[in-house]
């Protein structure tokens, strides 16, 4: 459902100019979180370091291990002499400090600490090697296929590279499933060690750029300039990727332009019956009937030229029989703008209805020969 929904969009892409955004960047990706739709690329697929936007994926394994149950926000973490010698950006942590998980997080999202990120790293899985092995099963399960991982910081390690193409997958795995890690990604400025370490985030878009959500800047001289930055507008959130920029303003330049140019050109509806739809019959069900409910897919992305102009055709199967399983497809949604069909969304069940017993169907017809009903 999903690829016939990128495939018809990215037909119409080829055909509304994207090619105008200029970048200065040599590799960049725009795309949009819910759907997952590609609305713009600039050799996205060219392996290339990406320094310290690795720590997306870094930040990743972390809420997905405090999901798990492994760590808290409240975890205390001490910090081993490995992570105290990371160098480059960092909290200056000091060997056998302890820190909580929180605030490491904090510190890897908003300065890029690379001493907390190896020390969330050892934590979680034992040693920075270990979670390195942890990143790159991830990103295999992603897709990301044009990345290795060598560390967890993103510092310059020979064979560590990635693409704008697997950043913006892994920019909206965090995202898109991990929508709580705003409250770390969109601090402009904070303290650490109860006011003692002062914290301003790397990436100027979250004061500057109306409606950024995130996510991380990566810099060093081999990579140069990077950014995955992450931005909400009515309703709409979109990844931009820009890699290999030649200064730190062009980055973030190149960020807003994509950006800019996602908000003016497409919408993201949230599709809806126009009428109500009806019960389907169930025969041999323990229950007469079944509602129908729109499945996966309901959030369509347009072009803001044609959210306005959209039609909707309900195809419905007349009658259902027992047992029906919840999410058992009944229909198709279909949506088109004039005669171009831009999604068929399926219709499915919204419960499960088992199939009469034996017995349950003896009482029934027995009800309906003496009672009538």
């Amino acid at each position: 459902m999903k690829k016939l929904l990128c495939g018809l969009l990215a037909s119409l892409l080829l055909c509304t100019g994207v090619r105008a955004v200029d970048l200065s960047a040599p590799s960049a990706l725009l795309m949009e979180k819910e759907t997952g739709t590609i609305l713009y690329e600039k050799d996205s697929h060219a392996k290339l370091e990406p320094a310290s936007v690795t720590k997306i994926m870094t930040i990743l394994l972390t809420v997905e291990a405090m999901d798990q149950g492994v760590l808290t926000p409240e975890t205390l973490i001490s910090t081993s002499s490995h992570a105290c010698s990371m160098g480059g950006s960092q909290i200056w942590l000091r060997e056998r400090e302890q820190m909580s998980a929180g605030d490491m997080l904090k510190a890897v999202c908003v300065v890029s600490a690379n001493d907390c990120a190896v020390a969330l790293a050892e934590h979680i899985a034992g040693s920075e090697e270990a979670f390195v092995d942890r990143m790159n099963k991830r990103a295999a399960e992603l897709g990301m296929e044009d990345t290795h991982f060598v560390n967890a910081t993103g510092l310059p390690a020979p064979g560590h590279l990635t693409s704008a193409h697997d950043i913006a997958l892994m920019s909206r795995e965090l995202i898109l499933h991990h929508p709580s890690i705003r409250e770390y990604t969109t601090i402009w400025m904070d303290t650490l060690r109860g006011g003692a370490s002062q914290l301003v985030n790397t990436n100027k878009l979250i004061r500057f750029y109306q409606g950024a959500t995130g996510l991380k800047t990566g810099s060093t001289d081999a990579a140069r300039y990077c950014l995955s930055a992450t931005a909400e507008r009515d309703g709409m959130e979109l990844i931009s990727v820009v890699l290999k920029a030649p200064t730190s303003q062009q980055r973030f330049d190149d960020a807003r332009a994509l950006l800019d140019y996602g908000f003016a050109s497409y919408a993201l509806q949230q599709i809806q019956p126009e009428t109500p739809l009806a019960p389907i019959p169930v025969r041999l069900g323990t229950q007469a009937q079944v509602m129908p409910v729109l499945g996966e897919g309901s959030a369509l992305l347009l072009e803001k030229a044609q959210a306005g102009s959209l039609g909707q055709t309900v195809t419905m199967t007349e009658w259902v029989e027992a047992p029906v399983e919840k999410g058992q497809r009944l229909g198709t949604l279909s949506v088109a703008s004039g005669n171009t069909v831009l999604a068929e969304i399926p219709l499915v069940a919204e419960a499960a209805v088992p199939r009469l017993t034996y017995g349950q169907l003896l009482t029934r017809l027995l009800h309906k020969a003496f009672l009538g009903k």
